[in-house]
């Protein structure tokens, strides 16, 4: 495996871990209400302008992975997708970079 892919394959491990130290902990003191998370992004101007624009990264991402998709035929890259929705851009963009970058098949 050449060392950029070893370098998104950690960035996407980093970025699913880290995120999720926070969150998972937080839903737990909070009954995992995803409502309440919701309510606890929008406390401030900064933390919503954060949301906003991780939303849309998000969007961006996805609209694309699903372009190079289809002109690629690379199907299984759509695992990026709901990586970007369930964890985060910080774990979906570098994933999809991780399995963008593998040898292409003859």
């Amino acid at each position: 495996m050449s060392p950029i892919r070893i370098f998104w394959l950690v960035l996407a491990i980093v970025g699913t871990v880290w995120p999720m130290s926070y969150f998972l902990p937080w839903l737990a003191e909070n009954d995992w209400s995803l409502v309440a998370m919701g309510q606890a992004w929008h406390v401030s101007d900064a933390t919503s302008g954060l949301v906003y624009d991780l939303t849309i990264a998000a969007v961006a991402l996805t609209v694309w992975i699903i372009a190079e998709v289809r002109v690629r035929r690379d199907w299984s890259s759509l695992i990026a997708i709901p990586a970007i929705y369930c964890i985060g851009v910080s774990c979906g963009l570098p994933l999809y970079l991780f399995l963008r970058s593998r040898p292409q098949r003859a």
